[in-house]
């Protein structure tokens, strides 16, 4: 029996499964379509290899906005979250970060950037080979809160879960609450920048920053998407 001439189907649109994990926080599968690799947690996409934009922008916008404050200084940045890899790429090709530290709480997506044929790997560019690069595997607040971080990085970069409205395990929600900013704050130094990725806008997250840091904007980014909505980088500085 034909199929119909409106029924397309081709490599691109179906997903393979390359890797499925279950660990302390869930599910985490990478899966595959065409050429592009895919990130879901819990069920929920996390993110794609499609683009990487905002993810470079966080750190680009960060960066940029340290020197701004602190010219001549060398800062030590921290990156939450590797994902994909774009957010370590960016900070790897910027010859500023003294040293960069990469907090990732899933073991899976370690692997899947450093362990066998390594799929992500190249996506974090230089990231991987960098001398000033450390990767750690821990949750970012438990390592924040325990590790004795108080005023010890310059510029906090995080890409955890979709932003402060959408996250994918509840017990990262108390990142973006008042206790979580707090232990943020604590980090950095006294000129230190917080930038956070966000899949959407938060008005009320802003106004979370702007009760604990001194300048708060954002910037969006549109991207193509069937849910329309920009990209956002949130920043705040100390």
């Amino acid at each position: 029996m034909p199929l119909p001439d409106d029924f397309r189907t081709t490599t691109a649109d179906l997903a393979e499964v390359l890797d499925r994990r279950e660990g302390p926080y869930g599910e985490a599968v990478l899966r595959r379509r065409g050429d592009r690799y895919e990130i879901i947690a819990n069920g929920c996409f996390l993110m794609d290899t499609s683009d990487g934009r905002s993810e470079r922008a966080l750190v680009t916008a960060a960066l940029d906005a340290f020197a701004e404050g602190s010219p001549g200084t060398a800062p030590r940045l921290l990156v939450g979250g590797l994902g994909v890899g774009f957010s370590l790429a960016q900070a790897a090709a910027d010859p500023r970060p003294r040293s960069v530290t990469v907090l990732e709480r899933e073991q899976a997506v370690i692997d899947w950037h450093t362990a066998g044929d390594a799929p992500l790997a190249r996506f974090a560019g230089s990231g991987h080979r960098d001398p000033r690069v450390r990767i750690v595997h821990d949750d970012l607040l438990r390592h924040l809160a325990e590790d004795g971080s108080a005023g010890r990085y310059d510029v906090l970069c995080l890409d955890i879960d979709n932003g402060p409205d959408w996250t994918v395990t509840e017990s990262n929600d108390s990142l973006y609450g008042d206790a979580g900013l707090a232990l943020l704050r604590r980090t950095l130094t006294d000129r230190g920048v917080l930038a956070v990725w966000s899949a959407a806008p938060s008005a009320e997250f802003e106004r979370r920053l702007a009760a604990r840091f001194r300048r708060v904007w954002s910037i969006e980014l549109a991207v193509e998407a069937e849910r329309g909505l920009p990209d956002v980088v949130h920043l705040a500085t100390r």
